[in-house]
């Protein structure tokens, strides 16, 4: 018979292809940040609507987690649940921050004005407040950008992921589909105040977030309702969708969806026509693109022992990158802000040995790091 003690050792088949698809949307995110740093005139043609991968990979957890994890709860404790996160979220959030720690000093200049005189008790005291997931406030930024996460940018989606695992554990997998349906249907409405601009409540006040959905990585209320807007409809629509259990088959279909992302993360900013082209533009991705894409990767099935491996590679890469990759941008904001007039192919080499130095990094703590400690604690603390 068995037990609670032993359901850490029961694992569902993987969809593959969305393993593939967040090594594609990771990727997506690194080419965003490694344009940050250019004029807009640039970066609005170079994957500019990389921040978007973020809310895929909320909606990739939301519909993992209702497949892996809905028809365990006769048989699996709260705790259990939280415990297999922890082990699986954690480490590698460890690891962030101590990246982040090594790489602070090195990535000083005018644009991250307060580094230089970040006092180095200060750092460390901040890196420990984030291994535990305690957000800082602006008045506590080290960094010059009023970051709630100042050591390692992208840890705030952990925070939020983190906020999605609670709200599902305690509520969200105790609806049926019918309340759930509600739920995302209003969710997909505080989507639209963003994209729209509709302010329904009157506190989207930010001159430099308005008309999208990005935003969220600063503490405060405009920034903590943008951030739970962007988590909530993308983990409760993939939450529904693995619930529903219609998804659709093609050949080629991982093909198919990285192609979808491809083409949403590298689309121009259309905020030249107007902002509310941009607005319309994400709002139809999110509400429209990310169902299809998680539909086809759900229900299409890998072809050839080519397309396993690399669907297996980007696949395991993908949350080592997205969450270790941020701090080798900072030293590539510091030098390309420096050598703006170096030539073209300076910036571009540059920019293809930093991508390639984020995945050296990512695949080495994966590797060397992670999959020891996550086994390590299945075998002696989730046995447990």
């Amino acid at each position: 018979m068995k037990t609670r003690t032993n359901t850490y050792l029961e694992s569902k088949p993987r969809f593959e292809i969305l393993d593939g698809l967040r090594g594609v949307a990771a990727l997506g995110v690194v080419m965003f940040h490694i344009m940050e740093c250019y004029p807009y005139a640039v970066t609005r043609w170079v994957m500019p609507h990389g921040f978007m991968s973020v809310d895929f990979f909320f909606a990739l957890s939301g519909l993992v987690i209702g497949y892996a994890y809905d028809d365990r709860w006769n048989r699996m404790s709260t705790w259990a649940f939280f415990k297999r996160r922890i082990t699986r979220l954690q480490p590698m959030a460890v690891m962030g921050v101590l990246i982040g720690i090594c790489f602070f000093y090195y990535s000083g200049g005018p644009t991250f004005d307060l580094i230089d005189s970040a006092p180095w008790y200060m750092m460390l005291l901040e890196a420990l407040l984030l291994i535990f997931m305690i957000p800082l406030p602006k008045s506590l930024d080290i960094r010059g950008w009023g970051e709630l996460t100042s050591i390692n940018g992208p840890i705030w989606t952990l925070m939020y992921e983190y906020v999605a695992n609670i709200l599902y554990a305690l509520f969200l997998r105790r609806t049926g589909k019918i309340l759930l349906g509600i739920i995302v249907a209003f969710c997909a409405l505080l989507t639209a105040d963003l994209c729209l601009q509709l302010n329904l409540w009157g506190n989207l006040l930010d001159d430099n977030f308005q008309y999208t959905v990005n935003g969220g990585f600063i503490c405060n209320p405009e920034h903590v309702y943008r951030a739970m807007v962007r988590l909530m409809f993308p983990f409760t629509m993939g939450l529904l969708l693995s619930r529903l259990g219609r998804f659709i088959s093609i050949k080629g279909g991982f093909a198919v969806a990285s192609l979808l992302i491809v083409a949403m993360v590298s689309t121009p900013m259309l905020t030249d026509l107007s902002p509310l082209h941009e607005g319309v533009f994400e709002l139809l991705c999110i509400l429209l693109l990310f169902p299809l894409i998680l539909s086809i990767g759900t229900g299409s099935r890998l072809q050839g022992k080519r397309a396993t491996q690399i669907c297996t590679f980007v696949g395991q890469l993908s949350f080592p990158l997205y969450i270790t990759h941020y701090p080798v941008m900072y030293m590539h904001f510091s030098w390309a802000e420096t050598h703006m007039d170096s030539p073209l192919g300076t910036h571009i080499l540059v920019g293809v040995v930093t991508i390639l130095m984020c995945i050296a990094i990512a695949w080495a703590c994966l590797k060397l790091y992670d999959e020891p400690v996550r086994n390590w604690l299945k075998e002696n603390w989730l046995k447990r």
